[in-house]
């Protein structure tokens, strides 16, 4: 899961939203490092990669991944599966459009980053004024985002590659997603995740 996927679980679970989007730009253990509900976040964030990677629809999606392509599936992964959510937004949550979601998780996480990682403060300053949950829906916005982390870390190079791996196994991974993704979303609301 990518940054949409985890908010709108945290969300659902009722999970501290800075918890579950920082996660990522926390290493070891957060105890005592953020309070009590923002390493709940963190650690819901962490169950909920721990569970997606394990996933046979997951384990399927990886093995359309070309050899060249399939170390970094499971990066590219996540950012399609925002990709599907943010483009089928409307049926997967229908009690609150995309925009207002969007800007309700921006208004409460915006508040609380003095004292956040650098890095993660770095990400608030073009995740929401750039609009890219919403961008996600739009497929060549997921290629940019694939060439933008290829060319920020180049150990991750083939990112940039792994796209055309999407375009050609679009249809399969939409139907992959529709399999696995409702059901996480009601382990959230059953705090099950």
């Amino acid at each position: 899961m990518n940054f949409l996927a985890h908010l709108q679980l945290a969300s659902l679970a009722d999970s501290s939203l800075l918890g579950n989007l920082l996660a990522d730009f926390v290493r070891g253990n957060p105890d005592g490092q953020y309070s009590p509900e923002i390493v709940s976040g963190i650690r819901m964030h962490r169950r909920v990669d721990v569970m997606t990677d394990s996933l046979p629809e997951v384990k399927i999606a990886r093995s359309y991944f070309r050899d060249d392509f399939r170390r970094v599936s499971p990066i590219t992964l996540d950012v399609v599966w925002d990709h599907f959510l943010s483009r089928h937004w409307d049926s997967l949550h229908p009690q609150q459009p995309l925009e207002a979601f969007i800007a309700a998780c921006q208004q409460e996480i915006e508040p609380q980053l003095p004292g956040m990682p650098e890095r993660f403060q770095n990400l608030n300053n073009y995740i929401w004024p750039q609009r890219w949950l919403e961008r996600y829906a739009v497929l060549p916005f997921i290629g940019e985002v694939l060439q933008g982390m290829a060319n920020r870390r180049p150990k991750l190079s083939a990112l940039s590659g792994s796209f055309h791996d999407i375009e050609l196994n679009y249809d399969a991974l939409e139907q992959l997603f529709w399999q696995f993704y409702p059901v996480m979303m009601q382990q959230a609301k059953d705090r099950q995740l």
